[in-house]
């Protein structure tokens, strides 16, 4: 028989599905790519046929910079999910995580619903995934173990401080995850990644995680899901967290765009997955633009599946890949290395809030010049 604690994990992976399919739980604040403008280069010399998306990521070759960020797992919809978006990333050379393992590791019967992943995408690039807080109160062998059920290539612990407040059975303790962070970081190298979960990444938390031997974030900034809009829904009318709060912190966070810019710049050589609020092959040229090394769309990915199933998904997989190639075209860019420099113009709140923080001269000098 299933314990409470495992019918109640359950349940919530159920109703977050549910209601992020049904309810509108986006960021009312933007992620702040439309005050990013590449710039266009009218008489490159370039080939559209010759452009190169390839990138590696946490060791993984991947054909597109990009990752079906965590969605779910935990329930049998989730593995209806999980397989069909798996079947996709495997098929067009891009990357996949999974949702929190954390219910299999409280139901061994519910591995599979993860583990799908593996089965369908045997090559390329599978991240598992469990929350900080369950990493500080069990530590990292704890967390090398939802690897192991997944048959996952690397590692994402996600830090959820904003969705842990407001959720009526929310865990609020992070204290000691930083020395199991770095345990993990010695063990796993490049194969380790800290995420967000909608709030984004700080210069100052960026320089904490890489004081942590980490070297890749997922910044997960203000702009797409809000996982605290999610919680506000689940919680109900009655709860009293979700009462007293209300909206109040809907938004609470660093949007995506300045969040890749923060991650880089306070840092020596840390490396940026830039989601939340990625919803096209442009953004997500103008997120490498900024730092990011790849990106990450979740929701969208959900929303389609649901509508049409894999064919669905795979039609925003191409949607994305045209875009970016368009973009690189452009911009002449043959490579996604070749992205990272080239010049832009930033303007609007973003470039107000880079400025306040002593980082817009610094994004901006030294860009490629015609």
């Amino acid at each position: 028989m299933k314990s409470l604690q495992t019918v109640a994990t359950e349940s919530r992976k159920a109703e977050h599905i549910r209601i992020a399919l049904e309810r509108d739980v986006s960021s009312r604040v933007s992620a702040g790519f439309e005050d990013v403008e590449l710039i266009h280069n009218a008489v490159c010399e370039i080939d559209l046929s010759e452009i190169d998306t390839g990138v590696t990521v946490m060791g993984k070759r991947l054909r597109l910079p990009l990752i079906i960020e965590a969605l779910t797992g935990g329930t049998r919809e989730a593995k209806r999910v999980n397989m069909g978006l798996a079947e996709v990333a495997e098929t067009e050379g891009i990357g996949i995580g999974v949702g929190s393992v954390r219910a299999a590791m409280e139901d061994p019967s519910l591995a599979d619903t993860y583990s799908i992943v593996r089965d369908r995408a045997p090559r390329t690039l599978v991240v598992s995934n469990i929350g900080a807080v369950q990493v500080a109160k069990h530590g990292s062998e704890y967390a090398l173990k939802t690897m192991e059920i997944v048959g996952a290539d690397a590692l994402a612990i996600h830090f959820n401080k904003l969705q842990e407040l407001i959720m009526p059975e929310g865990e609020t303790c992070f204290k000691g995850v930083g020395n199991h962070v770095a345990e993990l970081s010695r063990r796993l190298g490049e194969k380790l990644c800290l995420k967000e979960t909608g709030a984004g990444f700080s210069g100052e938390a960026a320089r904490l995680a890489e004081s942590w031997g980490v070297k890749w974030v997922d910044v997960a900034g203000v702009g797409g899901t809000s996982w605290y809009a999610v919680e506000y829904y689940r919680s109900g009318k009655h709860d009293s967290k979700a009462s007293m709060l209300g909206k109040s912190l809907w938004d609470w966070g660093v949007p995506t765009a300045v969040s890749i810019v923060e991650s880089k710049m306070f840092t020596r050589s840390l490396r940026v997955i830039a989601s939340g609020g990625v919803r096209t092959g442009v953004d997500a040229a103008k997120a490498i633009a900024l730092g990011a090394s790849c990106v990450g769309i979740a929701r969208p990915f959900l929303v389609s599946f649901s509508k049409g199933g894999v064919n669905e998904a795979r039609r925003l997989v191409k949607s994305f890949e045209l875009a970016l190639r368009s973009t690189m075209f452009l911009v002449g860019a043959r490579s996604v290395e070749e992205l990272c420099s080239v010049p832009l113009v930033v303007r609007g709140r973003t470039a107000e809030w880079l400025e306040q923080r002593g980082l817009l001269k610094r994004l901006l000098n030294g860009r490629r010049s015609p």
